[in-house]
Formats: structure tokens, C-alpha cells, sequence
């Protein structure tokens, strides 16, 4: 087959995009590439069209668990075999499925940087024929983009680990100095760089100092109907909001991290089928999320940088048709902005206090801890010391930014088992009860070790095994439970927190000073770019726009918020 015949088969497009075909070229020419598509230039299929084509599996990096996640479950659901590699496997879980890439037909390997540090994922991927690596999210890697990791700093021993692989570097924001520290911490100088404008001229950017927010929302989203997204920061502010619109008869739901998983999937799902008009959500949703109608994207609250305000409205027009990108702010806002993210940054000497207070809380030894998780009450925590809540927040999240430890902060269940019978009943049981059959296969694959003591259940890998969906995979559970074939425990919980290294103290601090300070600095010129940006009104708001990425644009768009309050027509 020819990339075309593969894109036509698995995607249904008759063509590419020009970025994306000049990619697949230079792939296919053993060339390394660093794309530097917008939000919404269909990055995935720059790796997956190539990786598919070639024999030997592809190795996709990325930061965004949720996100690779949706990859995954996209790709097996269209026969293609893609497996995610996540944090919550055990060491003999891990041993299983990496002998299923090794030897099994995937064609996609997903895991987090951190996880690649692993010395046993190391081992086996240097047997594995990798065809292609793909790092997403490649800004992470510098100190200078907006969501800085030093996990990806490690990245560069892939090019000794398979030297004969091809790199590809994907992001959708980069500035100069960020694609540079990609090009060199990656060693990628000869790396062909594949770039599109940021410019996307179905969107009109619209800034409007407001006095009334609630009124100037209502009004612009009943005037200006389709899909919309309205972006807050606070899970409270997003429910008020929901409410307020719906009570104007506006089809509105809230969506933010603390909601169950079904209630997210049926939110979702009725948005994508256009039984609510708006969303009002926290800063996370629409990654990965394909829905190309969406004809407003609002910001209630002002964006931490220009390249977080981007990437949301670049989530707006993906069908090339006219879109409106509104952002809203009143003279307070400009003041907590700065209070909020400037103010806040955790110094070293509260950083080592709060990780000294979060080890003691969970009674973690000197040089224990790593790949601990345990459930977290986040206020208790705060109130059991004595500790500010926003000061205590933003240097866990930093924390968790420096690889120390990972916040999760999505509402799941925690499922342990252990089966209470010998296999020779197991084998009995099933001869009778087929029905469980691929239930128990399915675990006996993937946790060979519940024969012995409870083993934690990875649902999302047990249903891509299975293909049974969760609430059958639970009812199940539950009956084999009732029937004394299984010890089943689960657990809600809305917060956890897994431990990334071991315990030891101002050692596994010290070495990160030099990044909290780059921290510091790169927060105050993304805060002070984005004030620039709301606050400049003498100028067309999609020159500044570019300007910022490096762009060199004079001809006005004709359509933002300057042009328009100017009556200025588009030039060409």
C-alpha cells in the first residue's frame, strides 16, 4: 500500500496537507523532521501514516497521558494494534507487555518520558525493531517553552539507542529559541524542519475589556450560535457559568477534572452530536479531540501565555470555516494575573518545605517512595500543616513539572482483585460459565499475578484486551465477587499522587535549582507578553499574534477586534 492508499483506508481523506506530506517525505527519506504545525494540522498523522508503512513499530513520546490514551483507543479502533505504556504497571506487568510489542503485531508503542527512563524499557526497546520515533509535544524540552520537563532533556540517548530510527519532533508552539533547544538537546542539527504559518485567517480574534462578563458572554453566545468551548480555570466558576447560561436556555454543561469518567464520555459525546451547544471547561479539555465545527472559542479568564491561548483557540474553524476566538477581561483581571501566576512561584525554600511535608505525610523513608501512589486529600494535606493552599498547589504542579512526583487529578476508580481459587477450579468454573471467559483470559494475560496476592487492575489496557466496555468489565467483577471466585476491592478517589524518584531530600532537589530559576524567568515574559498582548490596542491583534511566534506579518487581517473597531477591510 501507498501512504495515500493508507490514509484513504484508515482515515477516510483523499489527501494530505502539504506540511503533512512534505513530513511522510522526508520520513520516508531516512530524514530526522521537526514539525511545527498549529493546533488542529493533523501532527499525528505525520508519524502514524509513516510508521504504518514501514515494518517495525513506532515509539511515541508524550507528556499528555489523557491524550495518548485517545490515541490509542482511535487507533485499535481502527484494527490498528497500539499499546500505552503506563505508570500504574507493576514490574512483572510491564515484563508482559513489552513482550507483546516485542513479539505481538503493534505497530504503536505510548509511553511518557518518564516512563522511558526505566532501565527494563530501555533494554527491551533496544531489541525491538523501532521503525520511527516520534516525540509529540517537543517544546517540553526546552526551559523556554511553556510546559518545561527535564524528563525530556534524557530524550537524546534514543539517538544512540537506535541509531538507524528516524526522529520526528512535533509541536504546535514554539518560538525561535524554543525549536533551537529542540534541534540541540535532540541532536537533530541536520533535521529538516517542516513549518506552517500560525496565522489562521477563519479566526477572528476578538479582545474586549468588559465591565459585565456574565452579560457580555450571554449576548455573544446567543448571537453567534454553533459549538462553542468557554474556557475558566476554576471547577467552580465552571459549574456557575453552566448554570447561568442554561438558565437563558442556552444547551450549556460544565466539564473540568473532577467529574467520573462516564459522566465525561456522555458530555462529550453529546457535544460532538450536537446536543449541547457550549462547554464550559478548565484549560485541559479539547487535546486530541476532533470536532472541526466548532465555531466559538471564549476565554472568560485571561490565558497564563500566548501559547496556552493558541493552542485553545486554535480548537476553533478546524473545518476551515469562519470561527470567532473572544477573549473577555476587566482591569481586575490584569491585576490577578499577575498575583496568580507571579506571586506564586514557590521559591526554593518552599519548594524543599513542602517536599519534606508531603513525604512525612505519607511516612516515606530516606530512599524509598519511588513508583509509590497513594491516594491524596489535597485540603487535608494543607490544613494538617498549615499550609496556603495556592502556594502549596503551584509548587506540588512544579514539582510534578521537574519529574519529582506526578499529580493525578482525574477521577477514576482503583481496582485490586485476587483470585480465591486453585486453577484447576478456575478451569471448572469456566467450563460451566463461559461467559467470563474473556474476562478471566484477559486477566490471567495481563496480571499474571493475581493467583497470588491482590494485584492492582489496569481497566483502560483490560478493556483494549477484552474489548468488553467498563460498565461490563465491573458488573463482572462484581458477580465473580459475589460467586467467591475473586477478593475485589474498589476504590473512588478524585486525586492521586505517585512518587517519581526516591526520597532523598535536598539531593533529589539541589540538581533542579537551575531550572526553578529558568522557571521563574520564563513565567514573568509569557505573563508580561500575554498583558501585552490584551492591553496593546494600537495595533492589529493577528500581527501580535504572529509577532509573537516570530512571524513578520504587516498586512492587517480586517477582521479582529482592532480592525473592526477601525473599519478596516482586509488587505491582501
Amino acid at each position: 500500500m501507498t501512504p495515500s492508499s493508507l490514509l484513504k483506508k484508515y482515515w477516510g481523506f483523499e489527501q494530505f496537507r502539504p506540511a503533512q506530506k512534505t513530513a511522510i517525505s522526508h520520513i520516508l527519506n531516512h530524514k530526522d523532521v521537526i514539525a511545527l504545525l498549529p493546533t488542529g494540522g493533523g501532527k499525528s498523522i505525520c508519524f502514524q501514516i509513516p510508521a504504518l508503512f514501514l515494518e517495525g513499530i513506532c515509539l511515541v513520546i508524550s507528556p499528555l497521558i489523557s491524550l495518548m490514551h485517545d490515541q490509542v483507543e482511535s487507533l485499535n479502533s481502527k484494527g490498528i494494534k497500539a499499546m500505552l505504556l503506563e505508570g500504574t504497571l507493576s514490574y512483572r506487568e510491564l515484563q508482559t507487555q513489552l513482550d507483546n510489542c516485542s513479539y505481538g503485531p503493534y505497530k504503536f508503542l505510548y509511553l511518557s518520558p518518564e516512563r522511558l527512563q526505566n532501565q527494563l524499557v530501555q533494554e527491551r526497546l533496544q531489541q525491538m525493531n523501532i521503525n520511527l520515533i516520534a516525540i509529540d509535544e517537543a517544546h517540553c524540552i526546552s526551559e523556554w517553552g511553556h510546559d518545561f520537563r527535564p524528563a525530556y532533556r534524557k530524550l537524546a540517548f534514543l539517538r544512540e539507542l537506535k541509531p538507524h530510527a528516524a526522529i520526528i519532533a512535533l509541536t504546535a508552539t514554539a518560538t525561535k529559541q524554543v525549536l533551537t533547544d529542540i534541534q540541540t538537546n535532540l541532536s537533530m542539527n541536520k533535521a529538516e524542519l517542516v513549518q506552517q504559518s500560525f496565522e489562521r485567517k477563519n479566526i477572528c480574534l476578538l479582545v474586549h475589556q468588559s465591565k459585565h462578563k456574565n452579560n457580555d458572554l450571554l449576548t455573544f453566545l446567543q448571537r453567534n450560535k454553533g459549538a462553542s468551548i468557554v474556557y475558566v480555570r476554576s471547577r467552580k466558576l465552571a459549574v456557575e457559568l453552566a448554570q447561568y447560561l442554561s438558565a437563558h436556555r442556552l444547551q450549556t454543561a460544565a466539564f473540568h477534572g473532577g467529574m467520573q469518567l462516564e459522566k465525561k464520555k456522555q458530555l462529550l459525546h453529546d457535544w460532538k452530536n450536537e446536543k449541547i451547544d457550549i462547554i464550559i471547561a478548565t484549560t485541559a479539555f479539547g487535546m486530541g479531540i476532533d470536532k472541526a465545527n466548532v465555531r466559538n472559542v471564549l476565554h472568560y479568564q485571561l490565558p497564563d501565555s500566548m501559547e496556552s491561548y493558541y493552542q485553545e483557540i486554535g480548537r476553533a474553524g478546524r473545518d476551515e470555516q469562519k470561527a470567532k476566538a473572544l477573549l473577555l477581561y476587566n482591569d481586575k483581571d490584569l491585576v490577578s494575573l499577575k498575583s496568580q501566576y507571579l506571586t506564586t512561584i514557590p521559591s526554593p525554600e518552599s519548594i524543599r518545605h513542602v517536599y519534606k511535608k508531603i513525604n512525612a505525610y505519607f511516612s516515606i523513608a530516606y530512599g524509598e517512595g519511588m513508583e509509590d501512589e497513594y491516594n491524596f486529600n489535597f485540603s487535608k494535606f494543607c490544613r494538617s500543616y498549615g499550609l496556603n493552599h495556592q502556594l502549596t498547589f503551584h509548587t506540588l504542579q512544579l514539582l510534578d513539572q521537574l519529574g519529582v512526583l506526578r499529580l493525578i487529578n482525574q477521577h477514576r476508580q482503583r481496582i485490586e482483585l485476587r483470585l480465591r481459587v486453585s486453577p484447576p477450579v478456575l478451569r471448572s468454573f469456566l467450563e460451566k460459565n463461559q461467559f467470563y471467559k474473556p474476562l478471566i483470559h484477559g486477566l490471567l494475560r495481563r496480571q499474571g499475578g493475581v493467583f497470588g496476592t491482590k494485584t492492582s487492575v489496569n481497566l483502560f489496557q483490560l478493556k483494549t484486551q477484552t474489548g468488553l466496555h467498563e460498565e461490563q468489565i465491573l458488573s463482572q467483577l462484581k458477580k465473580l465477587k459475589e460467586q467467591e471466585i475473586i477478593e475485589l476491592n474498589i476504590a473512588n478517589q478524585d486525586t492521586s499522587i505517585r512518587f517519581l524518584v526516591p526520597r532523598e531530600d535536598q539531593y533529589t532537589l539541589n540538581p533542579l535549582l537551575f531550572y526553578l530559576k529558568a522557571y521563574r524567568q520564563n513565567k514573568v515574559q509569557k505573563v508580561e507578553a500575554m498583558l501585552q498582548y490584551v492591553e496593546h490596542n494600537t495595533q492589529c491583534k493577528t500581527i501580535q499574534l504572529l509577532s509573537y511566534f516570530g512571524e513578520t506579518k504587516t498586512k492587517k487581517c480586517g477582521h479582529c477586534s482592532f480592525c473592526l473597531r477601525n473599519r478596516i477591510t482586509p488587505t491582501k
